[in-house]
């Protein structure tokens, strides 16, 4: 009889290679730095110790699950911080050293939940007050502010620049909403499917703590729910219904000239390309609508544009494409499935996207009406063979 280990594994997500580089080298790196500087700190007259051993169960959380409500910020700090008052009070009230313990942990939870920055470190906070020998419990309420709140800022500091520095998003932040027009109307995505009340009469019932944010789960969801589409959709390429004829701009084109091209031709959005045809960005009629100023019928750069570029780095304005234009742009390839690109229509809120082959140069455009006229294209086939499908003998 052989046993199956597969069992005992939990189902976790698949992870890159770099995301399982990025979390230990982290880890290294804030632990490390942590301590280095604690040592500093008690060497100026800080009681000891320099670091304490729940920072390692936060360090787990910010470099290796940061998306986690129980890895953000407040969590880290608040958590930390309140499950430290908890214990010094059980360890001060209780002389019953296993009571004093059980109680701590215990209150520290509760008042973590409701104070919203749940973090399970904090559990381990609340223990160490009490079991952490005399030298912890002489520091009394000292404790809180050293080493507790000390390491944690310092640890969350540190994860803060860290995720900057490689690229990574953190403070996490909220899934942005599906876009919408500012009407009572949901968003193109948001209307199949399920609906957001129905998410949130399951999380009701199902009466969990969940570590995920809820934002993050409907778009998983919903994201689910394209991907099946995609699964189900007949093959059709975006160069067999693409826009080949098309009509760009180059970055230093006045914006009066690209205006006034985009409303001859009824144009929602012109590709921004270089002297090689590389697509460096697209202009839209939201960033006509909402980036420059309008001065006697000619858009200008406004002042809150003229700082929005400044803090980016970019070139001075000179009332060009390239001060408004979208960069980077999403593109598809020529043989990138239409269900592929209607996805990317729906998740981003995007009205067109430029074809690009090697090299990133343009060779054409796909709009959501041609992708609509692939989808409808998709269900003839289906239609047609269930018309034709013999019908049983009653």
């Amino acid at each position: 009889m052989t046993m199956n280990f597969h069992r005992f594994l939990p189902a976790t997500a698949p992870l890159s290679l770099r995301q399982r580089i990025r979390a230990p080298l982290g880890a290294l790196i804030g632990i490390t730095l942590t301590a280095l500087v604690g040592l500093v700190a008690v060497r100026q007259g800080l009681p000891l110790p320099a670091i304490i051993a729940p920072m390692g169960a936060s360090a787990v959380l910010l470099f290796a699950v940061p998306a986690s409500p129980l890895a953000q910020p407040w969590s880290v700090v608040g958590g930390n911080g309140i499950s430290a008052i908890v214990g010094v009070i059980a360890a001060s009230l209780i002389p019953e050293p296993a009571l004093a313990a059980g109680v701590a942990v215990s209150l520290a939870i509760a008042a973590m939940t409701a104070c919203r920055c749940l973090h399970p470190p904090g559990g381990a906070v609340a223990l160490t007050a009490v079991a952490g020998g005399v030298a912890i419990r002489d520091l009394g309420f000292g404790f809180v502010l050293w080493p507790v709140l000390g390491n944690s800022l310092l640890l969350l500091a540190v994860a803060l620049l860290f995720h900057r520095l490689t690229k990574g998003t953190y403070p996490h932040r909220l899934q942005p909403a599906l876009k919408r027009h500012e009407t009572d109307d949901p968003a193109a995505a948001a209307r199949i499917g399920f609906t957001s009340t129905d998410l949130d009469e399951v999380l009701k019932d199902y009466d969990q703590f969940l570590d995920i944010d809820r934002g993050d789960l409907e778009t998983i969801l919903r994201r689910t729910e394209l991907r099946s589409y995609r699964r189900r959709a007949i093959h059709v390429a975006c160069d067999s219904i693409m826009s080949r004829d098309v009509v760009a701009v180059a970055p230093d084109t006045p914006l009066k000239e690209a205006h006034e091209l985009m409303r001859r031709h009824h144009f929602r959005a012109l590709p921004v390309t270089n002297e090689q045809a590389e697509v460096v960005g697209i202009v839209t009629q939201s960033d006509f609508l909402y980036k420059p100023r309008w001065v006697a019928g000619r858009p200008r750069i406004g002042i809150i544009q003229r700082l929005s570029l400044a803090f980016a780095g970019t070139s001075a304005p000179n009332d060009t494409v390239k001060d408004i234009m979208t960069t980077p742009v999403r593109t598809v390839r020529p043989e990138t499935p239409v269900a592929d690109a209607i996805i990317l229509f729906a998740e981003g809120g995007l009205h067109d996207l430029p074809v690009v082959r090697d090299g990133n140069k343009l060779t054409g455009i796909i709009s959501q009406s041609d992708a609509l006229v692939a989808m409808l294209e998709d269900r003839r086939p289906a239609e047609a063979s269930t018309s034709h499908r013999p019908t049983e003998p009653t």
